[in-house]
């Protein structure tokens, strides 16, 4: 005879926060019950209900603020790795509000890694854009350009704050399509945590790539890091028809 498995008291108490939170059909930032009622309505004790609630926290369900109790988290903003829209559009009728917060851009000179990626000489002039993106007032993503400044020449006298940076790239004759980009893991900085909201070493998504534009040309090298209590990633996955056999 199988061994029937007993279920966990922490993951017991977790699965029935997630069916509290959907059978009372509770929104964002709806609160929900203090540690005390709760460990009443369960029958477990509170360093049970305590890891249940940071489990959640973990996973983005759920946030807590000091001093006025646990929340239900906004959904998290889903962007598609093989989607090459600009963070603008992709927010255009999500119903959030995006701010982008520009942190610096100066002239700087290809080091051996830009001058590979963006086809150009070492020491040739590259224009750096890094900006805070947040959402709904909440900084979500920090992010750093890097242009081939020959082909956009003047661009340090745009605005990156209200104007997307590939409409922008337009302006000069540019016309992004396509380009590739890898995903991996990052721990915070202490200057990224402070600009992002969160604590030093806090687990983050991390995106590298290049973009070119339609006549091949590398136009940009990225390095992105999306805060991953409120970012999540989806891609399409296709099978042919010999995959089947």
């Amino acid at each position: 005879m199988d061994e029937v498995k007993k279920v966990k008291p922490k993951e017991y108490v977790t699965e029935q926060l997630r069916w509290y939170i959907s059978t009372n059909k509770l929104g964002p930032h709806a609160k929900i019950p203090s540690e005390r009622e709760l460990c009443d309505m369960w029958d477990v004790n509170r360093s049970t209900l305590r890891a249940a609630v940071k489990k959640l926290i973990e996973e983005g369900v759920l946030y807590s603020e000091a001093g006025s109790g646990t929340f239900v988290a906004p959904p998290k903003f889903t962007l598609n790795l093989k989607d090459a829209k600009s963070m603008t559009e992709a927010f255009r009728g999500t119903g959030n509000y995006l701010f982008s917060e520009v942190i610096k851009t100066e002239l700087i000179e290809a080091d051996r890694e830009l001058s590979l990626k963006l086809d150009i000489n070492t020491g040739d002039k590259v224009f750096m854009l890094k900006r805070i993106r947040t959402k709904n007032n909440i900084p979500f993503r920090l992010e750093e350009s890097f242009l081939n400044y020959a082909l956009c020449e003047g661009i340090e006298n745009e605005s990156f704050t209200d104007e997307s940076l590939y409409k922008i790239l337009k302006n000069y004759g540019l016309n992004v399509s396509h380009g590739y980009e890898n995903i991996g893991i990052h721990f915070a900085t202490k200057e990224e945590a402070g600009l992002l909201d969160i604590g030093e070493g806090t687990f983050l998504f991390g995106l590298e790539g290049v973009i070119k534009d339609i006549d091949e040309r590398p136009v940009e090298v990225f390095k992105i890091l999306n805060r991953a209590d409120l970012v999540r990633f989806k891609s399409l996955l296709k099978m042919s028809v010999d995959d089947e056999e």
